[in-house]
């Protein structure tokens, strides 16, 4: 389906006019990606440290790191870490002690084979046209016994509008892609890369700061966006392990 928009109307209410790719929309988060209030991290965040806080010291991948969130508090864990991205804008902010970060995409990753005891990935999957190849990726780079900590947006808060947009060149509004993984889907591409699963959190979300569903549903309708969020998952988040 293609859909067509006045460039006022665009611009005033947020119509989606195109598409865009997450090379070119982090391009532009970079800048501000750590400043703000945004709400998918505040969630995430907690949850996947207290994860990360129980696993051994080691050497550690944040695979899709942006600007190191996550590597800079595995650097205070103390491990030796390595952080991949697709956005040289991102990598250019990206900052942890003693860490070591490349260019690359997150299905062919320029680290060798069972080198890592630990892998993160957060809120990055979602972008990719399927899970499988890098579910294949992670595997080939844990060690065996080794552990795989993802967190991705839920596929029912994506529904609600998180669909993650960027502004285009002619003032219209971009999507980045967003795949509808259901948790089906992920267990399908975790069995065939030979994980085993650990854990799986679904949190909920609760009250926000500025209320749900962005500027316009704030604008528009309040008391809806803050009826449909309520209780429902905002993130899906897997602990898995590389089989010994």
């Amino acid at each position: 389906m293609r859909l067509t928009a006045d460039q006022d109307l665009a611009q005033s209410a947020g119509v989606v006019v195109g598409h865009a790719t997450t090379v070119e929309g982090y391009a532009q988060w970079a800048g501000r990606y750590d400043s703000g209030h945004n709400p998918l991290i505040a969630m995430e965040e907690p949850l996947v440290r207290r994860i990360l806080a129980t696993l051994p010291v080691g050497r550690a991948l944040d695979a899709a790191c942006g600007t190191g969130r996550h590597a800079a508090f595995l650097a205070e864990l103390g491990h030796e870490v390595v952080g991949v991205d697709s956005s040289a804008e991102m990598l250019a902010l990206a900052k942890a002690p003693d860490a070591t970060f490349h260019q690359a995409d997150l299905h062919d990753m320029p680290v060798e084979d069972a080198s890592f005891d630990l892998v993160v990935c957060a809120l990055a999957l979602t972008h990719q046209p399927a899970l499988g190849p890098a579910l294949s990726e992670f595997a080939r780079v844990t060690r065996p016994g080794g552990h795989i900590v993802l967190s991705d947006i839920h596929v029912l808060s994506l529904y609600l509008g998180g669909v993650a947009t960027v502004g285009g060149p002619d003032g219209g509004v971009r999507a980045l892609p967003a795949g509808r993984f259901l948790a089906s889907d992920y267990i399908a591409a975790i069995l065939a890369a030979g994980l085993q699963i650990v854990a799986c959190h679904e949190p909920r979300w609760g009250e926000t700061p500025g209320g749900h569903g962005g500027p316009l549903a704030q604008e528009w309708c309040p008391d809806a966006a803050a009826a449909v969020y309520h209780d429902t998952p905002g993130l899906i988040i897997w602990h898995l392990r590389r089989p010994v």
